[in-house]
């Protein structure tokens, strides 16, 4: 579903004179259809990027990214603000020219499996954080596309609402109608190894891949369990960081 080759990323430098900065460096790893990857690193380390090139808005300076169509769901989440929720989450539908009929009546069933209900014509102002981000995976999930490049999603929130924000994005994975290829970057090494069948580890600038860690734990995935904490804990390593 997802392959990058030997990708090498580099941005001119941003004053005359400047160096460039090599933003990753001879990135390679596949994702088969279906699974969850999930890809952690130091702030700086090309994680944005690599969701790009896989998403088409960035192209590679070397080496080589095949992938289904994907879409994008980026960390701020973007709402239009003269627009109800159940409209925002319907705009993927609606720039393909959807009638707005289907195109909510498409969505509709997805607001109550979200914990939405009652909320589909609330101002995006009206809605909780955890709520806009649920609004901003559905226009995400409801583009129609294979691939889905989640880019921190639950970065802005606070840890409780994060918890409950994970346990709503395994299930509508699972409760997709039809399955999804998944690359999650996130800052959260419990979240990557909660939601992720497998996880990169990437090195600080210019980003490298370090290690790859199986997560081959049934779902749900319970963060105090024994195997959770274990995986952590080998994250954390490869990182540098004391579990």
């Amino acid at each position: 579903m997802i392959s990058l080759e030997g990708v090498t990323r580099v941005f001119p430098g941003r004053r005359r004179g400047s160096a460039d900065v090599r933003a990753i460096d001879g990135v390679s790893f596949d994702v088969a259809a279906g699974e969850v990857l999930a890809v952690v690193g130091p702030s700086g380390c090309g994680k944005t990027t690599v969701l790009e090139l896989i998403c088409g808005l960035q192209a590679a300076d070397a080496g080589r990214v095949q992938s289904a169509p994907a879409a994008l769901m980026p960390q701020r989440d973007l709402l239009l603000p003269w627009l109800s929720a159940i409209d925002n989450a319907c705009l993927a539908l609606r720039v393909r020219g959807v009638s707005a009929a289907q195109a909510r009546a498409a969505a509709l069933p997805w607001f109550a499996r979200l914990g939405l209900h009652g909320f589909e014509e609330a101002h995006v102002w009206e809605l909780s954080g955890g709520m806009r981000q649920r609004v901003s995976f559905l226009r995400t999930l409801l583009a129609g596309k294979p691939v889905l490049a989640l880019d921190e999603p639950f970065a802005a929130l606070d840890a409780l609402t994060r918890a409950e924000a994970q346990g709503w994005l395994a299930r509508a994975l699972v409760d997709a109608e039809e399955p999804h290829t998944v690359v999650l970057v996130t800052h959260d090494v419990e979240e990557a190894v909660v939601l992720g069948d497998r996880v990169v580890v990437m090195s600080p600038r210019p980003g490298r891949i370090v290690k790859t860690v199986a997560v081959e734990l049934p779902r749900p995935r319970v963060r105090t369990d024994a195997a959770v904490v274990a995986l952590r804990a080998e994250v954390m390593s490869a990182l540098g960081v004391p579990a």
